[in-house]
Parts: C-alpha cells; structure tokens; sequence
C-alpha cells in the first residue's frame, strides 16, 4: 500500500503498520450498516482483499450470481439463501463445490426448486455442516430426508411445514444424525409416534425439541423425556397428546427448562399437575389458548419452584385463578395474559401484588380492568422493562401518569388504542430507557405531548403512530432532533404530516421502515429527503399518498438502494416510477393497486426488470392485460402473485411545480 511517488520518494501509508488482527477487529464493529464494509472494501486493493477473507456470512439476492460472489469470498462459514426464491440442484451444487468443508450453516427456508438431488450434493461435499434450515420446502420427501441423514456432524435442523416427509424420512435422520441437539418439526403431518419416537431413542444429545401440531399421542412421550438433556420442548397444538399422556411425566425429564402446550385443549389442570412431580428445573411455562385457569390449575403447578415466566394467552381466566397463582411461593418474572377473557381488577391486582420482581407483563386486551389494576401495578412492579397494553379501553387518562411517575426502567410500551393524553405522555418521558413505544389510534395525544417523548427518550428505535389523528410536523419534528436512533416510525393516516416531517426524518440515519399509508399532504419532495437521508431505507409504505407521483420514485431508486418492500397502491407512480424501482436490486415485495397511470406495457416491462422480486400484490383486472407466458416465467424465477379486487377510491392530485420542485432538489444533490 505505497504508491510510487517519483524515483526516489515514496508515500508512507499508516495502515502498513496495522496487523491483519487488528483490521479483522476494525471489520468486526462495522455491522450495522451494510453500506460500511463495502466502502471498505473499495478503498484500495489491500482492503478489498482483505474485507473478501474477513466475512464469514453472506446473505446474497440473487441465485444466479452465487459463483461470482463464492469466489469473491472463500471463507464464508454461514450463507442464508432466505432472500433467494429459487434455488435449484444446479445452485446447491455450485455451493458444495465452492465451499467444501468451510461451509458450516445454511438457510434454505425461503427457497425452492431444488430435491434430494442437491441436497446429497451439498451435504456430501460440504462435510462440516452443523446447521439445515429447510422449512417451508413443502416439496420434498424421505429422498430428501435420506440425503440429510447423510450429514454426520448435524446438530441442527429445521423442517418446519415440510409436510411430506414421514416417518420413514424422519427415521433415516434419526439413524444418521446422531449429533442433533436442535430438530423443528411443525406441520410435519407425516410425521407420528414412529418418528418422533427413533429421534428421541438414535438422538441421546437433543436439547430442544418442537412437535407443534403434529398427529401424535402419548406413545412417544416416554422416549422423550428420558432425553436427558432436553430443555426446550414444543408441544403446542398436538391434539392427541390428553391428561392420560402427561401422566408419564412423573417419570422424569428433569433437565426441561421450557414447555409449550399451548391450544392443547384435551389437556386439564389434572394432566398439568403431573408437572410438578416430574419436572423441577421447569422456567417457562406456555398454556395459551388451553383450559381456564381456575384454582385447580393454578394449585397444579404450584410446586414448580424455578418457573419464571407464564403464558396464558387467549385463556379463560378466574379471579380465583390469578389469585392462587400470585401466591405461589416462586417470584415470577414474566405474566402473559394476552387476550384473556375474565381479567379483572381483583384479579389481576392479587398477581401483580404478589409477584414485585415482574420483568414483563402483557394484558392486552384485557377490557374490564380500570385504574385500579394500573394503580397496583405501578405500585408493585416498579422494575418492569416491557408493558403491553393495547385496548384497556376502561382505563382512564389519568392512569397512565402513574406509568411514568414509578415505572422508569421500562424499555418496551405498547398503549395502543387507549385513552392516554398530553399529561400521560409527559409522564412517560421520564422512562428514560424507552425503545419502543406505540401509540395507535391514541385520539387523546397532540404535538404537545409526544414533544416531551423527543426531547427525553433518546433511544427511542422504534415508534407507532398509526392514526393518532392529533399529531403534525411539529412533534415529528422533536422525535427526529431527540431519537436520531429512531429505525422504525409508523405516521399513517396522520393527516396533517407534511413534507416537513420527511424532511425532519431524513436526519435519522439509521431509519429502516417508513409507514405513511394516508398521509395526503406528503409529496415527491418529502420523499426524496427520505431517499437521500436515510440509506438503511428497507420498507416503505406510501399507500393513499395521492401526491407521490413519478418524480419521487427517481431519487428513491438512485439513493435506497437496501429498499425491500415497497406499498405503491393508490398513489400517482405511473409507468417512468415504477420502472426505475427496477435498479434497486434488493426490492422483493411490491403491492401495485389502482395506480391510475400505470399501463400493462409498463407494468410488464418493470416486472421483468426487477429481478429479485418474490410477492407482487396485483389488481385482478391485469389478468386479462397480460400474457399467462409472463406470469409463468416470472413464477418461474420464484415469485408469488396474489390477486386483489379492489373498487378505486379516490383520484390522484399533483401539480407540475411540485414535479418541479422534486426534479431541481434531485439534481442539486447530484451536483
């Protein structure tokens, strides 16, 4: 890295003293922003060669470019193919060859058109694999099981909703893969007690185990909990598993930290009770959308002295229930009573009481409690980082100073569709710790209020504003000068947003995902600020935006170039806009309804040209517009089209100096 200056002068450049360790250490602290290594890797040739041996993972976009980029970077050790549709035999093949031994993960779980052919390639060649994702692969079948088997150092594997593989499948895993400590089983409707039966008796290392809705009964059960060491067990929605099942609990199993029977709804407070006897180190328990938590139940486990955490989701609760739980003797950290019918003041204050250390607590929609249970909250659980409480619509405003005023360790907030005013806001900016915070459908907050969020809550990364009507530029304007943090901000139909507030967000740079579906005053201009500001730009909603038009696709197709996921629907983007999107290379997901200006020829020839598209949302009337050889070849190359009739609503208002005013910005900041 010395350039030549005359014959007898050369530059001394100082990166010559630096030991490939310490630019390894450099390299390793440049990870939130994936624009960063790549400037690295441009600066000179030393650095290109030097970032190409550093990265060990790789999550590229599209197949066909796989040998370029294998080659490029020889020491990958984990290559996630979940941004690529379509994988064939051919692909894995290119991959067993180019990365051999090194190759020590993969993720296929977005992929297909591959089979066991592949399959037996990449695990033949690539000998030191320890992790398979293959869900979703609903395609394949035991010759691909077969093919897996053969990976002898396996230790985990994900087969999640790969609903042809059997038994038979399965038992060629078991046989071959004895070093699995992980195997994800959901939606394996092939699968039965043989199967998960040879798993649990071949694979003596297994430690989590999920059998989520898979046809099985108690005959497996026996192998399964002599695992001994087994801690995370999946047992939700598995129908045939009843109270004579659980019964074989009292055998054993004492390793198991984490069980979930959610939606088991042959299973009762006296299976449950089995629990106590058999399983002492239990820390998680998850009992959503199960029996009511009546006495008996709460009664049934209360000898579980490690628990930590209880999910209740979706149950039918008895104030006796939650009484009896808030005087068990273990202090819990975590209460989830999502959804739960029956929670009321009583009841819910008896818990929270009880149980001071409490972590985390989720009452959503729990509508019957008042300011009495928020009172008894905050007064006992002064520790709580995360509170969800979306839809406690008997709560009054004045209870939600209370939050703010004991609660300041909060990290997560969740007051959506709740009665919470300016002075509950300004209460709640002292929880200084806040990192998301969510405020749908609050019809009580103005500017007023969520100014004093900006100013306080510096690390506020994520904030929900859906419909919260009372809000304008000038709040926005507070949260983008306080949280320049801020990665993900909801403003939809907020109607009084402008163009400011874009202008004002496009400070924080390390904004990811913009929704601002219904805000008709923001314009091409606003957009283009985002677009230039805010690099990390991956998901973008501007549906009913009626004033983004053509001019603020220009910049956003030049500058976003990490944008994912786009909502064009109802704006004023014709043919010109959504065409440019096309040289973004990342964008995968784009919903196009009733663009007013879009014509089936443009609307071909953008298709066509973003190659990584894998979901496109459609109206239905493009059917007919189009030829069926389109859509074949473009499902061909993995993408998915759903269908939508939807009855335009409205017409599209933009004006020529507005397109002017975004054109001159654009080329200022080009110059």
């Amino acid at each position: 890295m010395k350039k030549q200056k005359s014959s007898n002068e050369f530059i001394f450049n100082h990166f010559d003293l630096l030991s490939e360790e310490i630019v390894f250490a450099i390299l390793d602290r440049l990870n939130d922003n994936p624009l960063d290594k790549k400037s690295f890797s441009l600066a000179c040739k030393s650095f290109y060669a030097i970032e190409s041996w550093h990265r060990k993972t790789l999550k590229p976009l599209r197949s066909e470019h796989l040998t370029a980029i294998l080659n490029r970077y020889p020491y990958v050790t984990h290559l996630d193919l979940s941004l690529c549709p379509r994988i064939t035999d051919n692909s894995l093949t290119v991959i067993s060859l180019a990365c051999k031994k090194m190759l020590r993960s993969i993720d296929l779980s977005r992929s297909t058109f591959f089979s066991h052919v592949g399959l037996s390639n990449l695990v033949l060649n690539c000998s030191n694999l320890v992790e398979i994702d293959l869900s979703n692969a609903t395609e394949l079948r035991d010759l691909a099981a077969a093919a897996i088997a053969e990976a002898k150092n396996l230790e985990k594997l994900w087969l999640a909703r790969c609903k042809s593989i059997t038994d038979i499948g399965i038992g060629c895993i078991a046989v071959g893969c004895r070093k699995l400590k992980l195997i994800n089983l959901k939606w394996c409707l092939g699968i039965g007690d043989l199967g998960v039966g040879l798993i649990a008796v071949k694979c003596k290392e297994i430690r989590s185990l999920d059998l989520s809705y898979l046809p099985i009964t108690n005959k497996c059960l026996p192998p399964i909990l002599k695992l001994q060491y087994l801690e995370d067990l999946v047992l939700e929605g598995c129908f045939g598993i009843d109270d004579e099942s659980l019964a074989v609990l009292k055998q054993g199993c004492k390793s198991l930290k984490t069980l979930d029977m959610s939606s088991c709804q042959n299973v009762s407070h006296v299976g449950l009770s089995s629990l106590t006897s058999g399983i002492g180190c239990l820390q998680q328990l998850i009992l959503a959308y199960g029996s009511p938590v009546t006495l008996a139940l709460a009664d049934s486990l209360q000898k579980l002295s490690m628990l930590q955490s209880i999910k209740l989701d979706g149950c039918l609760v008895t104030c006796s229930g939650l009484k009896a739980i808030g005087n068990w003797c273990v202090s819990l950290r975590e209460i989830s009573l999502s959804k739960c019918m029956g929670v009321t003041d009583k009841g819910l204050s008896s818990l929270v009481t009880k149980h001071k250390d409490l972590r985390k607590l989720d009452i959503t929609c729990c509508r019957e409690i008042t300011h009495v249970s928020i009172a008894h909250i905050t007064n006992s659980c002064t520790s709580l980082t995360s509170l969800r409480m979306e839809s406690c619509s008997m709560v009054p405003r004045e209870a939600f100073v209370l939050i703010g005023q004991r609660c300041h360790f909060l990290e997560e907030l969740d007051l959506t569709d709740n009665e919470i005013d300016d002075e509950g806001l300004k209460a709640i900016s002292r929880c200084f710790k806040l990192s998301s915070l969510k405020l749908g459908i609050c019809l009580n907050i103005t500017d007023e209020g969520l100014t004093h969020i900006g100013m306080c809550c510096s690390k506020l990364i994520e904030l929900d504003l859906y419909r919260s009507a009372g809000i304008t530029d000038s709040s926005i304007l507070a949260i983008a000068r306080g949280c320049t943090g801020l990665e993900m901000i909801n403003i939809s139909y907020c109607k009084d947003i402008t163009d400011s507030s874009l202008i004002s967000l496009s400070k924080c740079l390390k904004l990811n995902t913009l929704e601002s579906r219904g805000c008709p005053l923001i314009t091409s201009l606003g957009l283009a600020h985002i677009a230039v500001g805010c690099k990390q730009l991956s998901k973008l909603d501007i549906k009913k935006c009626y004033n983004i038009n053509d001019a603020g696709m220009i910049p956003l197709a030049h500058f976003s170039q990490n944008l994912r996921q786009i909502n064009l629907s109802y704006s004023s983007v014709a043919d010109v806009g959504l065409l440019s999107l096309a040289s973004i290379s990342c964008i995968q997901s784009m919903t196009i309804l009733h663009l007013n200006g879009l014509t089936a020829s443009g609307l071909a020839a953008a298709l066509l040209a973003c190659g990584g598209l894998t979901k496109v949302k459609l109206q239905s009337s493009f059917k007919l517009l189009l030829p069926q050889s389109l859509f074949q070849h473009l499902e061909a190359r993995g993408c998915v089209f759903q269908w939508r009739d939807k009855v335009f609503q409205v017409c599209s208002i933009f004006t020529c100096h507005e397109i002017h005013q975004v054109f001159c910005y654009y080329f200022f900041i080009q110059a």
